[in-house]
């Protein structure tokens, strides 16, 4: 008869842990050479039967995983969906700049303040292993605030930092919205566009236009001024 259950106390190193019956009762022993594909993580669903070791204890045997991923495997694809979200984003500021939408200054002050923002993340990631001063998280929310938020994202993702930390993923969260409607605004609306087209254009030359002299008699030429 097989059981389902949840998987913990799971000691990697010493390769044995406990999963606890769905139905309830006691813990039942698992070791690792009865898991057929790969070692388990703890919180992970199993099903299992049971047998009796030599004191007559309770212990899993032929255990398998459910059909829930793994949290290591939900991480994963967790990481890709996040990288797509950053590459798209990318691609759609480079389109919208092909188009016209959009000056090239726009595109790459994106690009490194991005890479600005992971340098800082790798910094306070390897401050926080030496135990050195670190990064306030102000600092990293104003950096994606700024436009950051892409190579905050990758950094989160890549380095394992503040990723599940709350409630600093709840305000990095409000940074990016509030960075990608501006930036939505400023490309559509009429204000908004006249000032980005701004930044990629120099103001008009100034230019003299010699005209005629005012009277018949006069010797000298007016000068005009115009933009």
């Amino acid at each position: 008869m097989r059981y389902q259950g949840t998987i913990n106390h799971w000691k990697d190193e010493q390769g044995f842990g406990f999963i606890t019956p769905d139905n309830g009762g006691k813990p039942v022993f698992a070791h690792a050479t009865e898991f057929r594909q790969r070692r388990p993580f703890n919180h992970e669903v199993v099903t299992y039967e049971v047998r009796l070791d030599a004191q007559k204890r309770p212990q899993a045997i032929n255990i398998r995983f459910a059909a829930n991923p793994s949290p290591q495997d939900t991480d994963k694809q967790h990481d890709k969906m996040y990288f797509a979200l950053v590459a798209l984003f990318f691609v759609s500021l480079a389109g919208m700049v092909y188009l016209g939408k959009l000056p090239t200054a726009v595109l790459g002050f994106y690009a490194l303040i991005s890479l600005l923002t992971l340098v800082v993340y790798a910094s306070d990631k390897n401050a926080a292993r030496k135990q050195r001063w670190r990064t306030p998280e102000n600092t990293l929310h104003l950096l994606a605030l700024a436009g950051g938020w892409a190579g905050a994202l990758v950094a989160q993702r890549l380095l394992h930092h503040k990723s599940r930390k709350q409630p600093f993923q709840t305000l990095f969260w409000m940074t990016v919205i509030f960075n990608t409607v501006a930036l939505a605004w400023l490309s559509s609306a009429n204000l908004g566009n006249e000032w980005l087209r701004s930044m990629g254009h120099s103001r008009n030359p100034v230019t003299a236009i010699i005209g005629q002299p005012s009277t018949p008699h006069s010797g000298h030429a007016e000068i005009y001024w115009s933009r």
